[in-house]
């Protein structure tokens, strides 16, 4: 497994936050948002700035974090309901642009993955749900594949597939060598599935990245994001199952927790450190 952030978790500033990744021995750097803008948006100064940042730290980029289809289905531009992470809203007919900047961005960072999302959720998932984001896919796939780069497709609870067993259903349904998934225990917690076994040995034939966001049950009943091995998600045996698989991939830190101090960086070095020690006690 090789260590990873999503770089702006820590800071908008890619130098600083790669410097921070360095101290933990991260091999990769996830990229979401760079100065302050997201990675889809920044211009060609920008991403030339990333790219030298990067190189010259000798890191490898695996994924490109994407919106794409985190839109609504019906095809309008429509009251979001999860985190954008300041993503400029698009309709469901600005999703192929999007795809090809990205594959773009793929070529750029030498990066094999583009993430993805299944969907603002408007209501139960249903049948018929289930089918029309299998029919948006397949079109995606077929773009991605030709490309050279393959799709992650990460559950998520704010999107129709929110459990790593809606996510495998629906990677197995449309069936492309250019789909897979980006396996999110945090969010499997947070659409109420759990994490560890249920929700990963679901996703595990399909995993392609992990991303990495403890959370916990509070007194009053909510769920609430926490340091990396403090949470109800049971990462060490999690960790332990990815490396009796031989997960070669990158495990990416996605923070969310925040200090009670607003200390975003201090957040991220704590859950870092956490998420360190119990890959390497696995």
């Amino acid at each position: 497994m090789r260590l990873c952030v999503i770089t702006d978790e820590i800071s908008q500033d890619l130098g600083h936050a790669l410097d921070v990744m360095a101290e933990y021995g991260c091999t990769d750097a996830e990229l979401r948002n760079i100065y302050n803008k997201y990675i889809v948006d920044a211009d060609a100064e920008e991403l030339e700035k990333a790219r030298t940042e990067i190189t010259r730290r000798g890191l490898r980029v695996p994924c490109i974090d994407t919106p794409l289809f985190k839109c609504d289905l019906e095809g309008t531009v429509a009251e979001t309901v999860g985190a954008t992470h300041g993503a400029r809203e698009r309709d469901l007919d600005g999703q192929m642009h999007l795809l090809h900047r990205a594959i773009d961005l793929c070529k750029m960072f030498d990066a094999p993955f583009i993430r993805i999302f299944s969907f603002w959720r408007r209501g139960p998932l249903t049948p018929e749900i289930e089918d029309r984001i299998v029919a948006a896919l397949v079109p995606a796939c077929e773009v991605a594949e030709h490309a050279g780069v393959t799709l992650l497709l990460e559950n998520e609870h704010a999107c129709y597939l929110g459990t790593g067993s809606e996510t495998a259903r629906v990677v197995s349904t449309v069936g492309s060598p250019a789909l897979k998934m980006v396996w999110d225990p945090g969010n499997a917690f947070m659409a109420g599935e759990r994490p560890f076994p249920s929700g990963y040995e679901a996703a595990a034939p399909y995993v392609a990245h992990v991303h990495v966001k403890d959370a916990r049950a509070t007194d009053d009943g909510k769920v609430a994001w926490t340091v990396v091995g403090e949470g109800d998600i049971d990462y060490a045996n999690h960790f332990k199952a990815l490396k009796e698989a031989g997960y070669a991939g990158a495990v990416s830190l996605e923070t969310h927790y925040n200090t009670p101090e607003g200390d975003k960086e201090q957040a991220s070095r704590l859950c870092l450190a956490g998420m360190k020690r119990l890959i390497e006690a696995a």
